[in-house]
């Protein structure tokens, strides 16, 4: 168990790498259902590129969309965005920089889904096998419009018995899954390209407003987390109370119950400085709504300021002037 809960403390305080790891799992989940899809071509000109096109597109906003609801953060970019500015002012540099991360790990199971549908070709020779020119194909050349979009259409099905042995549709199945494979290539290539170049050239440029910008986007998590621990501690602590206050009033039927009652008093030394005094329903609403409306200001040093007690403490004196006070007079004997 302790095992368990240092990996569990582990991925809690690491949530890049949760997120990470989450990418990972849903790019190999596209690439395992598209496997294990069973893809059948309606293979009618009305139907086709819908059926095909759909297959193609539909499947990634779906992982697009899911990538968005596990990424923790697009909830805490959404809040940073929404809030009322109150005594603390909103970057627009790090709502960018979360806005940019959570795109970026949202977009990686969507790309692979499209680039593995274009390398295996399926998609396209479904969705673009009525657009051919029956021109550019000899077994086409004499036959009517009509029955040309119909044989066009039948292309992807290669059980049809009017196109099974045909060197047309074979022609033209082959060309369209070449055009769809130079596609996805082509898409992947440019995907390495520009990761390559955003990888390597970002040290070339000015690095300040980046770092502030994961700074406070990492502050910013790491605080909703603590303020959420202390919420929860606050209302186990304050649930404890009221259930003690609960059991007090029924104290006559307790003892008749033969009930071990705790002592008056008892665990309100450790309760106490949790509460900081919010000991009812309105107070725990006013704290929340004045932690949404108004949180503190990043400046540590105004905690102090709050306290008049602590600007008025001296001082501590010096070692050298303790000294001196505490030398007494010395007088030489006449």
């Amino acid at each position: 168990m302790d095992r368990f809960r240092m990996i569990f403390q582990y991925f809690q305080s690491n949530s890049e790498s949760v997120m990470n790891g989450i990418c990972g799992l849903l790019a190999l989940a596209s690439v395992k259902m598209y496997t294990s899809l069973d893809f059948s071509c309606p293979c009618l000109p009305q139907y086709n590129m819908a059926y095909g096109l759909g297959i193609m597109f539909v499947p990634p906003i779906i992982l697009f969309l899911c990538g968005l609801i596990l990424n923790r953060q697009s909830l805490v970019m959404l809040e940073e965005w929404r809030r009322p500015a109150g005594r603390r002012t909103k970057d627009p540099a790090v709502i960018r920089y979360l806005c940019s991360s959570i795109m970026q790990r949202a977009m990686v199971a969507p790309v692979v889904w499209i680039v593995v549908t274009l390398l295996d070709g399926k998609c396209l020779i479904c969705a673009f096998s009525g657009s051919m020119d029956p021109q550019k194909f000899v077994g086409f050349a004499n036959v009517s419009t009509e029955q040309v979009q119909q044989l066009l259409a039948k292309v992807p099905c290669k059980d049809d018995e009017l196109l099974r042995n045909s060197t047309s549709r074979k022609a033209v199945s082959r060309y369209l899954r070449c055009c769809s494979q130079a596609l996805g290539w082509s898409v992947l290539l440019i995907l390495i390209i520009a990761a390559f170049l955003a990888r390597w050239l970002r040290p070339c440029f000015n690095q300040v407003t980046l770092l502030q910008a994961r700074h406070w986007s990492n502050y910013i998590d790491i605080e909703q987390k603590i303020f959420e621990e202390t919420c929860c501690e606050h209302s186990r602590l304050f649930a404890h109370k009221c259930i003690l206050h609960f059991f007090e009033s029924m104290q006559q039927e307790i003892k008749l119950h033969s009930f071990s009652f705790p002592r008056q008093g008892e665990g309100a030394e450790g309760g106490e400085g949790v509460l900081q005094g919010i000991t009812d329903q309105d107070q725990v609403n006013e704290l929340l709504k004045t932690w949404y409306y108004e949180k503190p200001p990043l400046d540590v040093s105004q905690a102090h300021q709050r306290h008049p007690l602590v600007r008025e403490r001296s001082p501590l004196p010096r070692a050298d002037n303790a000294s001196t006070h505490s030398k007494v007079p010395q007088h030489s004997s006449v």
